[in-house]
């Protein structure tokens, strides 16, 4: 699992670019800005804290809200596979597996494992992963071995 100050500069710099900078550049630089900066700061430390040792409920919880927030979008969440070795994306692949998906392609899964598209598929050949009726990998399988590799 990332450590949490490179979750928490991943979540502060995302929400500055997406959100803060757009309503600096509207606000014409107003103060408020900069006060909103250091409350992201203290919530974004919070959230790192609540993904990474929060029960399930509040783990989930935080991270569907960040994604939300942070990719909105009128089509399923599907960020690319590099997105998943990125601090948030290493965490959500392991306290919620993919939060739009049911099942992953075999390159999706071997970037939330960490591993290859060639890793997955003999982890799928030799049991250790079920394949999804649809095809690929369940995100709930992911999630699981996730959890089960130590810290």
């Amino acid at each position: 699992m990332p450590s949490k100050s490179l979750l928490v500069e991943q979540i502060v710099r995302l929400l500055d670019i997406r959100l803060l900078d757009p309503l600096e550049v509207l606000l014409e630089g107003d103060d408020a800005v900069e006060a909103l900066r250091r409350l992201v700061r203290i919530r974004a430390a919070r959230w790192a804290d609540q993904m990474r040792d929060g029960d399930d409920a509040t783990a989930v919880g935080a991270a569907v809200r960040l994604i939300a927030t942070l990719y909105p979008d009128d089509r399923a969440f599907d960020p690319p596979v590099q997105w998943w070795r990125t601090p948030l994306g290493a965490v959500v692949a392991r306290r919620v597996g993919h939060p739009a998906a049911e099942s992953v392609s075999y390159a999706t899964a071997g970037a939330m494992l960490g591993i290859t598209r060639q890793g997955v598929h003999d982890l799928v050949r030799r049991g250790r992963l079920p394949r999804h009726p649809d095809g690929g990998v369940p995100s709930s399988a992911i999630r699981d071995r996730l959890r089960g590799q130590p810290e």
